[in-house]
């Protein structure tokens, strides 16, 4: 990474940062150095997650597997769950991440395979009042060891460019602050799981639903193992369901409410 070429590149992509082209250039960059698939960068808060930039989809128009992601669909993701538990910068891999299970979702199965496809990574940099800056990148292979060590090279470089450009965010970020969410219809899916299940039923029925396995989650919440599976069982018995699939089916519905 001490060819010329890169020294030039970061030298555009400082002159270019009040514009507002800035995250394409950025990532047209790393291109030239690792294959990717798809892009995007967000704030991950307590709140829904705000883009501030994503790559387009196929046909010009808005992904709308992504806009369920970003519906709903963001509180199993791997990056978020983790990015909420702690305050990590830097780049981060989706095996540093992921749950045992995870590729045993519904979620993997009918969201990440499909959009994301096989493998992601993600340049970190922490905000004030528990909000981070990511940009996440996609690719339908997996990144190799010489991929990721380039891509930690790098780090720093990005890391400190996404910093700086977050000054010239500041106006839409303002303007597009998620509101707090509406109340859910009562008889619908968001009602049904928020007045059927307690906070902590909550929690643990979606860390079952991102893939955590019974161990992880009792780790997680400073349970017994033994807890998990009392909580399982009045999960499935308040909402009459049978199985994880089930119960992801009214997850996602209720996101759609």
């Amino acid at each position: 990474m001490q060819h010329i070429a890169w020294h030039q590149s970061v030298g555009k992509l400082i002159e270019g940062l009040d514009r507002p082209g800035f995250w394409t250039a950025l990532v047209r960059v790393l291109e030239q150095y690792v294959a990717f698939d798809s892009w995007v960068v967000l704030i991950f808060s307590d709140a829904r997650p705000q883009v501030l930039a994503e790559c387009p989809g196929l046909d010009g128009g808005p992904d709308t597997l992504f806009l369920d992601y970003l519906k709903g669909l963001y509180q199993l993701d791997p990056f978020y769950i983790d990015s909420r538990e702690r305050t990590v910068g830097g780049l981060l891999h989706l095996a540093d991440v992921a749950p045992e299970r995870f590729e045993q979702t519904d979620y993997y199965q009918r969201y990440f395979r499909l959009n994301v496809v096989v493998d992601e990574v993600q340049f970190n940099v922490p905000l004030e009042a528990g909000r981070t800056l990511c940009l996440s990148l996609g690719a339908q292979h997996r990144f190799t060891p010489e991929n990721l060590a380039l891509l930690g090279l790098v780090q720093p470089w990005v890391s400190g460019l996404m910093r700086q450009r977050l000054t010239f965010d500041q106006q839409l970020l303002g303007s597009s602050t998620p509101g707090p969410r509406r109340p859910q219809a009562p008889g619908s899916a968001g009602h049904r799981l928020e007045n059927s299940l307690t906070a902590r039923e909550l929690d643990v029925a979606r860390l079952m639903l991102s893939g955590c396995s019974g161990k992880e989650i009792a780790r997680k919440l400073s349970i017994s193992t033994e807890t998990i599976k009392v909580h399982r069982k009045h999960i499935y018995g308040k909402l009459g369901i049978k199985s994880q699939s089930e119960l992801f089916a009214l997850f996602l519905q209720a996101q759609q409410d």
